[in-house]
């Protein structure tokens, strides 16, 4: 690991100061569940380390108001999992939170940090492979191993899928972040707050290297949401695909409207499918609507070639997030 200097500011401002124009020299350290493990890798090799431990109003408890509920960006995602307000408002949220990791990093990891992460992608995690988001030319998941890579990969120079399970469902309640740079505050949507990366100085978000994320607001509609996702085994992985829904009504055989369907660990940034929502729209929530979403959803996928499998556990992700939203029996755990 490469030697740094450590700073803990007390304030947004102090922080943002510390931080400089480009990538690559200084680090925002959160949680640290992904900045240590990169320096551990020789991926980041910072030679400044800005601590947000000690910025009160980073660890602020969560703002209720009458429209919205506003997180701190340094909630941690055990805070987020076990909140009792944001469990029955928020579940597409609160779900995707209590199965990130293990207990220590669910404890240790941010709201802030899970949003801005790097990706997984193991060529990227090699300090040996010069991948194009290290200065090099190639994406070597296009024609190597790629198994746990995007399956929507037309016009992607960088077929890595976007790590963030709580961007997903955040962007199915149509959230926002409200980031802080030298110029001042800005409001993000998360719909708009993630992006593909293709080279050394960018990264999986549209935040420039001097801005942070202060905190995420969520408006209370009164939306039916759910999160669902499929991993190899149960406990401290990485999903394999994961779906956030969104709707007004669908329970009771109550037609869905205001639909979305957004789909996560299938593409380089969470994709919002525009195609599975249409067919859902105005209609009751039942298994042949829920089918018919999930393929409508595949139907532009270009797999890779051992990303191919992604494709049905979409549609069946898709299918049960939406029975979970709308109230139906889990019919996978009869």
């Amino acid at each position: 690991m490469r030697n740094f200097t450590y700073n803990r500011p007390a304030t947004v401002e102090q922080a943002v100061g510390l931080l400089e124009a480009r990538f690559g020299n200084a680090e925002l350290l959160a949680g640290g569940t992904d900045l240590h493990d990169l320096q551990k890798e020789y991926i980041a090799q910072p030679t400044k380390v800005v601590s947000l431990s000690g910025i009160p109003a980073l660890k602020a408890a969560p703002t209720i108001g009458d429209k919205s509920v506003t997180l701190p960006a340094g909630m941690t995602l055990a805070e987020i999992a076990g909140h009792a307000r944001l469990k029955q408002w928020f579940p597409a949220l609160t779900e995707a939170a209590d199965q990130i990791g293990g207990p220590q990093t669910r404890n240790m990891g941010t709201l802030g940090g899970n949003l801005c992460q790097r990706n997984r992608c193991w060529y990227f995690r090699d300090e040996h492979t010069p991948c194009l988001l290290k200065g090099g030319d190639k994406c070597y998941a296009i024609e190597g191993e790629n198994k746990f890579h995007a399956v929507f990969s037309q016009g992607h120079r960088c077929v890595i899928v976007h790590p963030s399970t709580l961007g997903t469902g955040l962007i199915a309640l149509d959230a926002t972040a409200e980031v802080q740079g030298p110029n001042g505050k800005r409001t993000i949507r998360l719909a708009e707050f993630f992006k593909a990366p293709t080279a050394r100085d960018e990264r999986e978000h549209v935040l420039a290297a001097n801005e942070m994320v202060l905190s995420v607001s969520i408006p209370y509609t009164g939306l039916a949401n759910a999160s669902y996702e499929v991993r190899q085994k149960l406990s401290y992985d990485w999903p394999l695909v994961q779906v956030a829904v969104s709707f007004q009504g669908g329970r009771n055989g109550a037609p869905a409207t205001q639909v979305k369907i957004v789909l996560g660990h299938a593409a380089p940034v969470p994709m919002v499918s525009a195609a599975a929502a249409a067919v859902l729209e105005g209609k009751p929530v039942n298994e042949e609507n829920a089918v018919a979403a999930g393929r409508a959803a595949v139907q532009t996928a270009t797999p890779l070639s051992n990303t191919g499998y992604k494709t049905r556990l979409l549609e069946v992700a898709i299918k049960r997030a939406l029975y979970l939203a709308a109230g139906l029996p889990k019919y996978w755990e009869a």
